[in-house]
């Protein structure tokens, strides 16, 4: 690396955190490649987004193309045929009855909108959020988020209207009827229902700590909804598109068919890096937004759109969500061998997870910083793994295409990482 990128590294604001001082130049599947020539496994998929795995040729042949036709339509001034296609490809894949969707660029600007429109259809301004949950920095997403209190420090005030209520989690005591005695009791000391626009929840904690709600916990969520006549907004930013083994959480095996959303947000993944988000939900919710309430200045990207079509393209005829929830399985069993063995001492307390979106947590005796220490040693081995959580522990996020033998080096990476540090 020359010293200019050295020194040029001190003008990139602090506030940003890194896991590690390397500089990126290329990816390839599961792999990144550094400015040094550093070869890694990339169990991050850049936090969830790669799902199609980095550079998937599929997806670049589009972006090439679409560069040639046209890059930026701004969706203020018109239609463009990119997002047009893109609607249709999504629509059918929607949970039930989903049929409106608005395009923005992040997952913090689908959240925004999508209490936006909560807030339109119903008249109420409040919002009920779940302890851990993450939905963005911006100064309307911090406020609903609470995995770190690091995304909201020395920002405030926030803004008002935002309630937070237990999140379901298990391994630390929380079961859902304690979640719900308190939810119930919010309302009883707090909040009244007139005043409640929607309830915000992530299927799957993901800066929280990777934690699966309870199936019967988002089922409850969504009758208390009801009953408060208020909406349920399903925020899948990190776990669509088959990063749990189905193509949106909320609409899978697991948790039923008694869960659909009223508003579902949606982005990472949709385009294989490509900065897009979406907002899918009822049109009488959407129309209640009148022109000119909705927009932005890079909203549903043409370029961004046509990565996207390539993207479920990919998704869907490569089998990425039937490979998502298979090599999780195996994922999870080479975990849980390794948290059987001598190698962990006894100090991997859990592994849960769904798909390829995988968290393992330490017991409280382990040595405070463990995740940080393990995710320094697992770049020595040439993995990446990032940590999540205010507790101690780390996240599986590896793309949705990766082989059998992919998991088994990486697994077994992992393992020589942590024994370096135990």
């Amino acid at each position: 690396m020359s010293t200019f990128k050295a020194a040029t590294k001190g003008n990139i604001a602090r506030g940003v955190g890194r896991m590690v001082d390397l500089v990126f130049t290329k990816g390839k599947g599961s792999y990144v490649q550094t400015s040094c020539g550093k070869e890694l496994l990339d169990f991050t998929s850049g936090i969830g987004v790669v799902n199609t795995g980095h550079s998937h040729p599929r997806v670049v042949a589009a972006a090439k193309e679409q560069v040639e036709n046209i890059v930026h339509s701004q969706v203020n001034i018109g239609y463009h045929d990119k997002m047009l296609e893109l609607t249709e490809m999504l629509l059918p894949n929607l949970p039930r009855g989903l049929d409106t969707i608005y395009y923005g660029t992040t997952g913090a600007e689908a959240v925004e909108n999508a209490v936006k429109m909560a807030r339109a259809m119903t008249g109420k301004h409040a919002v009920v959020v779940f302890r851990g949950g993450y939905h963005g920095r911006t100064f309307g997403t911090m406020a609903m988020t609470t995995s770190s209190r690091i995304y909201r420090q020395k920002f405030g005030p926030l803004i008002p209207g935002i309630h937070v209520t237990p999140f379901p989690y298990e391994y630390h005591g929380i079961t859902t009827e304690m979640a719900m005695e308190e939810l119930e009791q919010l309302f009883k000391d707090t909040l009244h229902e007139d005043d409640v626009a929607a309830f915000l929840i992530e299927p799957v904690l993901g800066e929280g700590g990777y934690v699966p709600a309870p199936p019967d916990f988002l089922r409850k969520v969504r009758e208390f909804a009801n009953s408060k006549r208020a909406l349920m907004i399903c925020d899948e930013v990190q776990t669509g598109f088959g990063r749990t083994g189905s193509l949106f959480a909320c609409d899978s095996d697991y948790y039923g068919d008694d869960v659909a959303p009223d508003i579902l947000t949606m982005a990472k993944g949709i385009a294989s890096g490509f900065p897009l988000s979406g907002v899918a939900t009822y049109r009488e919710i959407a129309n209640q937004c009148d022109p000119g309430m909705l927009g932005g200045t890079y909203a549903g990207n043409a370029l961004s759109c046509a990565a996207a079509i390539a993207t479920q393209k990919v998704i869907q005829e490569e089998n990425l969500v039937e490979n998502s929830a298979k090599m999780g399985e195996r994922l999870r069993d080479n975990l849980r061998s390794i948290q059987q063995s001598e190698v962990s001492k006894g100090l991997i307390g859990d592994v849960r997870g769904l798909g390829l979106m995988t968290g393992v947590e330490f017991i409280k005796e382990a040595e405070p910083g463990i995740k940080a220490k393990l995710s320094e040693a697992c770049v020595e081995e040439n993995l990446l793994l990032l940590g999540c959580s205010t507790y101690e522990v780390v996240r599986f996020v590896p793309p949705l295409n990766i082989s059998e033998e992919d998991i088994d080096i990486g697994c077994e990476k992992f393992e020589k990482a942590l024994k370096s540090v135990l």
